[in-house]
């Protein structure tokens, strides 16, 4: 579909160039609403990704460059899309663009500099490198300073850091640092809330759940007329409550018991956890040691998963595409009932 669109694009521009008669004025709103528009609405896959990116360069080489500085998988699941990255001691980096947020930033992909919250789990480099450079961008593009939630311990090394690149780089570092414990709430909207949760790693680690939340009329009163709702509030019952409903969980780097000790994980309708380890001949001892998972844990938990959609990444630098879809699909024949997609 991408090299359909990408060859009618070329007519387009092809016959937009052989019509001395017509203007770049009024060429490009027509190429806007009937091409462009709808090709960027719908440009949801990775496929679709790169051939958005080949269409506009063609047709505008000089005022419409998109830069794919860093690799992003995309997955549509429901109203949602998970676009991310991640590779063991390399880089990891997700986020949901419909909840304008994102998990880790080990990376700075150039498109995610629009999302400005950002939910860190642990300080290891290859979850944080890409802070600097999503704040200082974000500054030069003059965008709000953006939001980062993390673990309460990480606020004044960060802190520390940014000054340090301050005096650098010569600019501002502009942003809201947020510091959590396990167990906390945290308000990201009005209809989001998160949670955190105390994962199991080298360093000290939280995993998250976001929450849609909603008022909804409560049982009680379901049999009653609209009259008697309405004389009901304004004598001030409360006819309403909270109701709440695990969206998108992550886990961060964990070993297995920061999935058992949360059983919410389990629960959120989408799950980004890790998978480093793979290989039959990898010890699970010490892997769970260093705070990381192996393919076993989940065939062992296999029952457990409720998820609708399960993102696996993380995965060593060991192992090939290939090798680890061989060891997976081996392992887990239906991935999950198709639920498991594993990112490498």
């Amino acid at each position: 579909m991408g090299d359909q669109l990408l060859g009618f694009g070329k007519i387009i521009f092809g016959r937009f160039k052989r019509d001395k008669h017509t203007s770049v004025p009024s060429f490009l709103p027509y190429c806007c609403v009937f091409y462009v528009v709808p090709l960027l609405f719908a440009a949801n896959t990775l496929s679709l990704r790169r051939s958005r990116t080949a269409i506009c360069s063609h047709l505008f080489p000089n005022c419409f460059q998109m830069t794919e500085n860093a690799p992003v998988l995309s997955h549509r699941h429901g109203d949602l899309t998970v676009e991310g990255y991640s590779r063991a001691a390399v880089q990891s980096y997700w986020r949901i663009p419909e909840f304008k947020l994102g998990f880790d930033l080990g990376a700075h992909p150039w498109d995610f500099m629009g999302t400005p919250t950002w939910l860190i789990s642990h300080a290891h480099l290859d979850h944080i490198a890409g802070i600097p450079l999503h704040v200082s961008r974000r500054r030069l593009m003059k965008m709000a300073p953006p939001r980062l939630v993390m673990p309460a311990y990480m606020i004044k090394p960060i802190r520390n850091m940014l000054s340090s690149f301050e005096s650098l780089d010569r600019g501002r570092m502009p942003c809201e640092l947020i510091g959590l414990t396990a167990g906390e709430e945290f308000e990201l909207s009005r209809e989001l809330v998160l949670r955190t949760f105390r994962t199991t790693h080298t360093v000290t680690s939280l995993g998250y759940v976001i929450y849609d939340r909603r008022k909804k009329l409560k049982k009680e009163y379901l049999e009653l007329s609209g009259e008697q709702i309405r004389d009901l509030r304004e004598s001030g019952t409360d006819v309403t409550e909270e109701v709440r409903v695990p969206m998108v969980a992550y886990t961060g780097d964990t070993s297995p018991r920061g999935l058992d000790d949360n059983p919410e994980f389990y629960n959120a309708k989408i799950l980004i956890t890790e998978m480093t380890f793979v290989a039959p001949d990898h010890r699970r001892h010490l892997i769970h040691k260093n705070g990381h998972m192996h393919l076993d844990d989940f065939v062992q938990r296999k029952s457990e998963f409720k998820n609708e959609l399960i993102i696996a990444g993380h995965l060593s630098t060991r192992y090939s595409r290939s090798q680890a879809i061989k060891y997976v699909q081996k392992e887990l024949p239906g991935m999950l009932d198709g639920r498991l997609k594993v990112w490498i």
